[in-house]
């Protein structure tokens, strides 16, 4: 049992001021394995409070950056020493086999090393030579954050949001999914040992009500969340009369469309890596493959042998390449999913089921269903489990149209050896990131969605640069020095 009830608010742990307890359940053997504080509202203003006074008095904000980033540098010098330990939590606590999260938790770290990097290298002003005269454009931390992660890869979404945040100078409110709230809080250790000053970041841990109590703060400058789509839309709900700046990482349904001279063991990767991977619970996983329909067997085939690939079974074993769903919430809705696809006409031609053998834990097959097309809600409706559907097209137009067809953004995909035919699709369809003959996930570019998928963009430079405010500064000849060399208009 691991067994963190205490919250850290202004650089201390203290015992929530409610009572009730949220247990951590492992989704591979359905036992208690953990056990954390829901926050109360108290507790949360607590928190924002601690937040707002420590970036309010200025010793973090206007600490030079270089020694903002020795102190994180130190912390993440911290984690990366106890890297296996943090993966076999997350394995523990959400399922990935260990064989995914003994790679993913140091990749995680350096990523915080990569924003880090960016930090150092980018300037906190720059001056302008305007015909209004010299204007300086500042960068300032946006202030307090309130940081919200998934369960779906909590380490690193963690690290994504709060060492950017707290490399430019902001101070934070973080708050984990309560389905994998335990690997936080050796990053909160990490930071605490590091020497981090009070109050710079805040860990409280609950369910919806702690959430809602963080996202409506007026104390709050900014939320960066990633989660679903109804989700992000509420919290757009009560953040919108304070103004909060947001920062929303949602939903996704892409699609990747495999053309007539697709070759086949690329897109066996393809559907590998970018549909089935982490059983499937990935937000711009291509979920909708678009094939040609006079080769629509063919394909389904891949597609088929693609999912027959895995082996699935205990996470912890080094051999298992897919482990369990999350919960068991998650597993009754992937195949609730399934059983719809059914009634609205699809075949089932992989999976479709639970694992034969596993009685215990929440594992689903990888499922395939053909007889499909874009109207149905397997189709429009984001399942967030290893299920895709194979839909016919016979131009690339009507592929695009497909493709575009959709509540979502957020990613999208192209399979084929004409370099003309790439650039068309990866032109035409309308998503925040799109992958070419690969799913790849780029942290050092921007990533994010548009339409339901969400606002805003993190990873890359954008995503460090979405932590400062700007401010323009009109000088006069005599104080364009204080800020920097002028550039030319």
């Amino acid at each position: 049992m691991n067994v963190r009830n205490e919250l850290l608010i202004d650089g201390e742990w203290r015992l929530s001021g409610s009572p009730t307890r949220i247990s951590v359940v492992s989704p591979a053997t359905e036992q208690r394995i953990g056990e954390v504080s829901d926050a109360n509202e108290a507790d949360v203003d607590a928190a924002v409070g601690a937040a707002r006074r420590a970036f309010d008095d200025g010793f973090w904000s206007r600490m030079p950056l270089v020694e903002r980033a020795e102190i994180l540098t130190r912390a993440l010098d911290i984690l990366k020493s106890r890297s296996d330990e943090i993966a076999d939590l997350v394995t523990a606590e959400m399922g990935v086999p260990t064989s995914i999260s003994r790679r993913k938790t140091p990749a995680g770290i350096w990523v915080g090393e990569y924003f880090l990097d960016l930090a150092r290298a980018g300037a906190e002003s720059e001056v302008r030579n305007t015909r209004f005269g010299p204007t300086a454009i500042v960068r300032e931390p946006i202030g307090v954050v309130a940081a919200i992660t998934p369960w779906n890869s909590p380490f690193n979404m963690a690290i994504a949001k709060i060492i950017p945040a707290l490399a430019t100078g902001c101070t934070l409110v973080f708050k984990p999914a309560p389905e994998t709230p335990l690997d936080v809080f050796e990053i909160a250790d990490a930071l605490q040992a590091a020497g981090l000053p009070r109050g710079v970041f805040n860990l409280v841990t609950g369910g919806r009500e702690a959430g809602r109590a963080l996202t409506s703060h007026r104390g709050v400058d900014k939320i960066s969340f990633t989660g679903s789509t109804a989700a992000g839309r509420e919290i757009a709900r009560t953040a919108g009369p304070n103004f909060t700046r947001l920062q929303l990482e949602l939903g996704g349904k892409s699609a990747a469309i495999i053309a007539e001279d697709a070759d086949r063991d690329t897109v066996r990767r393809g559907i590998i890596d970018g549909t089935f991977v982490n059983t499937g619970q990935t937000c711009n996983a291509f979920t909708r493959i678009l094939v040609p329909a006079n080769s629509h067997d063919e394909w389904a085939t891949v597609i088929s042998e693609a999912a027959a690939s895995y082996v699935i079974g205990d996470p912890t074993d080094p051999a298992t390449t897919m482990g369990p769903l999350a919960s068991r919430t998650q597993l009754d809705r992937v195949l609730d999913y399934i059983e719809i696809g059914k009634q609205e006409g699809a075949r089932v031609v992989a999976g479709g089921g639970r694992v034969d053998g596993l009685d215990s834990g929440y594992y689903v097959e990888p499922t395939v269903l053909v007889g499909t097309d874009n109207t149905m809600r397997v189709s429009r409706e984001e399942i967030f489990g290893p299920v895709a559907v194979v839909i016919p097209y016979t131009t690339v137009d009507e592929a695009i149209a497909i493709a575009n067809d959709s509540e979502y953004g957020l990613h999208g995909g192209v399979f084929t050896e004409n370099p003309a035919t790439a650039e068309r699709v990866a032109r035409s369809v309308r998503s925040g990131t799109f992958s070419i003959n690969s799913f790849t996930h780029n942290v050092q570019a921007p990533f994010g969605g548009v339409k339901d998928s969400g606002v805003g963009r993190e990873f890359g430079p954008e995503g460090i640069n979405a932590f400062y405010e700007l401010k323009s500064v009109n000088l006069t000849e005599q104080t364009a020095g204080l800020f920097g060399e002028g550039e030319q208009p």
